[in-house]
């Protein structure tokens, strides 16, 4: 099976809502890459590393679609690791999509409502409110955090990550929780979890002060790592081009250690 590259790029702008989800200024969300016009296979992953482009070009894909994409940080000088990421994709005709904030948040396929259900937790309300969008997920529990924090371990292992607490979690329950994934926690995701009535907060990685503040107003945040609470997102949309496309895909897990 194979789509056109065109129709793809439409259904998936259309689905995450790719214009209209405001994000980080050093984002470029969409279609970054283009190829020949098909595509016969996809590949996902969370970042757009030369390790995932090669991987990528090993399979045999041509669309590559990421979290993390290839311009962090404004306009670059085609050189260097740079040079050799885009000289791998052109000579290997390989596509990529990149989404950041869109998958983030997305209702169905986005990372926080799918590690909410990984996690065995019911969806109530949004959390982390950002540029008039709300990127995370909340909700209300009768939970041992003990067990919450094994269930959020597990998963992280399963991803090459570990986990960590800003506070000892023995003989907590937890009543109200939120996840942000990624860079998920800072002073203002810390007042809104206060505000909130927040005592567990999921999230990939903070600062180090946001383990400062959280332990001074008793909310237990699990750092998860910023690689493992980004994968699910990814994950889900290869299976959904698939559905709606019939074209196959695959995961490259290349866990960053973070």
């Amino acid at each position: 099976m194979n789509a056109a590259l065109a129709d793809i790029v439409s259904a998936l702008d259309i689905e995450l809502r790719t214009r209209e989800v405001p994000d980080s200024s050093v984002a470029l969300n969409g279609l970054q890459i283009a190829n020949n016009g098909r595509v016969t296979r996809v590949a996902t992953a969370v970042d757009a590393s030369l390790a995932s482009i090669n991987a990528t070009a090993k399979l045999g894909a041509d669309l590559l679609i990421v979290h993390h994409g290839l311009f962090w940080g404004g306009p670059q000088a085609i050189v260097g690791k740079q040079y050799e990421r885009l000289q791998q994709l052109v000579s290997n005709n390989i596509a990529v999509y990149s989404t950041h904030i869109p998958l983030d948040l997305h209702p169905t396929l986005g990372n926080n409502v799918l590690l909410a259900k990984t996690f065995g937790l019911i969806v109530s309300a949004p959390f982390a409110y950002y540029k008039g969008v709300n990127i995370g997920v909340s909700g209300i529990s009768d939970l041992q955090t003990r067990e919450l924090v094994d269930r959020v371990t597990q998963y992280a292992i399963s991803y090459g990550g570990s986990v960590r607490t800003s506070i000892p979690f023995v003989n907590r329950v937890t009543r109200r929780w939120a996840i942000c994934s990624g860079m998920g926690v800072s002073p203002e995701a810390l007042k809104e979890a206060r505000d909130a009535g927040v005592d567990t907060l999921i999230v990939g990685e903070g600062t180090h002060h946001t383990a400062v503040d959280s332990a001074e107003h008793d909310i237990c945040v699990v750092y998860a790592g910023h690689y493992a609470t980004e994968t699910l997102g990814v994950q889900a949309l290869g299976a959904w081009i698939e559905q709606q496309f019939g074209v196959p895909w695959s995961f490259l897990l290349l866990p960053t250690g973070l």
